[in-house]
């Protein structure tokens, strides 16, 4: 059962401050640092970036904004939801991405694993994994010295990770 998840930004982030807004001050803070979003039945619920508009990654890639919105696009119009995986494998699907969405920052995930007893779910709320990042196929882009310039990808999975090639791709939030 998925929980109501609001169309357009999430309540909890503020571009002013990363992870700031109303939402946010009323959610408590962990020993592991991270904040709390209220649960939704099942699982452990989890929010954060798996992708930052104009900051290179450790690749050499820079995705610049609006270049998830046709994969987005097509996502919605089919219906689907993209499984979360850990560490990109294919075997290891652990939850569903519950809300997927372009905003001013980069690419917004609201996330849910499927058993809070799962060694995932328990590394991830010890703060002993925070990291996000995401499948693809870049369908439009322009090298340029040291990367690329992603200009348009086509998403497979989103996937929790120990070391994502976007340092600043992270949980902010779990429930």
């Amino acid at each position: 059962m998925s929980a109501a998840i609001p169309s357009g930004p999430h309540p909890a982030h503020s571009p002013h401050s990363p992870g700031g807004g109303p939402f946010l001050s009323s959610c408590p803070v962990s020993s592991s640092g991270h904040r709390s979003i209220p649960p939704p039945s099942g699982g452990l619920r989890f929010a954060g970036y798996a992708a930052l508009f104009g900051q290179r990654d450790l690749g050499g890639d820079t995705i610049r904004p609006g270049a998830f919105a046709a994969s987005l696009q097509r996502l919605a119009s089919a219906g689907d939801n993209l499984p979360l995986l850990w560490q990109h494998r294919p075997a290891g699907r652990i939850g569903v991405v519950e809300y997927l969405a372009e905003d001013e920052r980069g690419l917004r995930v609201i996330a849910r694993l499927h058993h809070a007893d799962h060694p995932v779910a328990l590394a991830l709320a010890r703060g002993a994994v925070n990291g996000i990042s995401f499948g693809y196929r870049a369908t439009r882009f322009m090298a340029v010295p040291g990367g690329r310039e992603l200009w348009e990808v086509d998403l497979f999975e989103v996937s929790l990770v120990t070391r994502p090639m976007q340092p600043l791709a992270q949980v902010h939030l779990i429930s």
